[in-house]
């Protein structure tokens, strides 16, 4: 596989897996009762469950970025980046239907947010280039609620008696399967397709550069689910 094919499916997933759930559903909270509005939400008590140090630390976090007055977006993108590590660290070890079910609805919350705005979308794919949104404020509450759910039933799953283990093999065969993904969208988009591995070169092209990552994602999506899995673990790897 080319390597720069290789480079543009792992930043693509950054792109796609920052974009998951996030806290602030809500008005400032007093600090005391930050916990209680966390705890509704499915994904953050399993990581209370699974990694008690990082609830901790997140809630400390938190806790100081309002006391100083911080906005809610700037909140959301210091703690988003510490939840992104350990999720890309569970799909590793999360069975294939948790895996591809992961990435499915975070397209669907992608094509929402892009329903929008194009700006929304990609600001909700690269937080890093334009500032990010909080997909809370826009989306409708039972989407939000099933992609916190398969969330917590993928890192659940990734400690579950199912849980995967990733081999050599795996890796080569999904490296073979994304081939002719990246080789089509190449095909079709010309040079464009840089923007996946390069959006800060995306200005005044945020719909082509939404349309290209859904796109990709598609295609990935549409494989049988073992190989959808094996390719969506091959683009996280380098994230944890």
């Amino acid at each position: 596989m080319n390597k720069t094919w290789t480079r543009t499916v792992m930043v693509v997933v950054v792109a796609a897996a920052v974009a998951f759930w996030v806290f602030f559903d809500r008005q400032r909270a007093p600090e005391q009762q930050m916990d209680t509005a966390l705890n509704a939400m499915p994904a953050w008590q399993v990581i209370k469950e699974q990694e008690p140090a990082l609830h901790q630390r997140i809630l400390d976090q938190m806790a100081a970025l309002q006391k100083a007055g911080e906005p809610e977006q700037q909140i959301i993108d210091t703690i988003q980046p510490q939840i992104l590590h350990l999720q890309m660290s569970r799909l590793q070890s999360a069975p294939d239907a948790n895996v591809v079910n992961y990435m499915t609805i975070n397209m669907e919350q992608t094509a929402a947010i892009q329903k929008v705005s194009d700006d929304a979308c990609f600001r909700f794919l690269y937080p890093t280039v334009k500032g990010g949104v909080n997909p809370m404020r826009m989306l409708d509450k039972d989407l939000m609620a099933r992609r916190m759910q398969a969330d917590a039933d993928m890192m659940r799953a990734a400690y579950g008696k199912n849980r995967h283990t990733v081999t050599p093999a795996e890796r080569e065969a999904a490296v073979e399967d994304v081939r002719p993904i990246m080789k089509a969208l190449a095909d079709k988009y010309g040079e464009d397709i840089q923007l996946l591995q390069m959006p800060e070169k995306a200005a005044g092209k945020e719909k082509l550069s939404c349309d290209m990552v859904q796109e990709m994602w598609a295609k990935v999506l549409a494989l049988p689910e073992k190989k959808a899995a094996g390719v969506i673990r091959l683009a996280v790897s380098e994230l944890e």
